[in-house]
């Protein structure tokens, strides 16, 4: 068997821990260094993909819209999302490690077919928080895969986007008829009813990690009425 290879390692900002990106052929990991392991792999990415599908399904081919991508991970969620608009649009995607989008340009990049090659694209290196404060109606669709979803794993900061002054912020940053859309290791009942409250009509899809096979994940799907 051919042995892994440890290629990186990222330090998360606010002291989240430490980032490890290795590679056996053509398979990549990034782990959370300790007993939490395994965040994301090259070889799972159904629902990742399926969360830019499902939260840009609304967009009209003629629409010039503007996307945002909370998280960069591997960069299928991003490249899905390209994949979603026209040519005219812009997608722009937060990512929180720099060294992340430094993996996207360079050994990872193949893996979702370099997106941040595409023109369409800006990067935006911080906190995904820092574009959703504007209370201005912005962006079309906010697709967000944020650590494990609306419980933090990594960084207990994260709850905070999902929290309901975040949700707040969320609303008044998306279009009319914009579309909110989080992707979840799992359910979450009282997350639901928290939208809801927000003022979003909520419907919730699980979704398989791989195509038919693989564990369930659930992706929120939140639209501003």
């Amino acid at each position: 068997m051919i042995p892994w290879t440890l290629l990186d390692t990222a330090q998360i900002p606010n002291d989240g821990g430490e980032l490890t990106l290795s590679q056996r052929g053509d398979e990549f990991p990034i782990k959370l260094a300790g007993k939490r392991g395994e965040l994301m792999n090259s070889r799972v990415y159904n629902s990742e993909k399926v969360l830019s599908q499902l939260g840009c399904a609304h967009i009209k081919p003629h629409h010039d819209a503007h996307i945002l991508v909370g998280g960069l991970g591997m960069g299928y969620t991003l490249a899905a999302a390209l994949k979603a608009v026209n040519t005219q649009s812009q997608v722009t995607v937060a990512e929180l490690v720099p060294d992340v989008v430094e993996w996207n340009q360079g050994p990872l990049g193949n893996c979702a077919g370099n997106p941040l090659q595409d023109p369409r694209t800006l990067v935006h290196i911080g906190d995904v928080k820092q574009l959703l404060t504007s209370r201005h109606p912005t962006f079309d669709a906010i697709l967000l895969d944020v650590d494990n979803g609306p419980k933090g794993l990594t960084h207990s900061d994260n709850n905070l986007i999902y929290s309901e002054d975040g949700l707040k912020d969320i609303y008044d940053t998306l279009q009319p008829n914009g579309m909110l859309a989080i992707w979840s290791a799992g359910p979450d009942y009282l997350f639901t009813v928290r939208l809801k409250k927000i003022g979003f009509r909520v419907d919730t899809r699980n979704v398989q990690a791989r195509p038919k096979k693989g564990s369930q994940h659930t992706i929120f799907l939140a639209k501003k009425l």
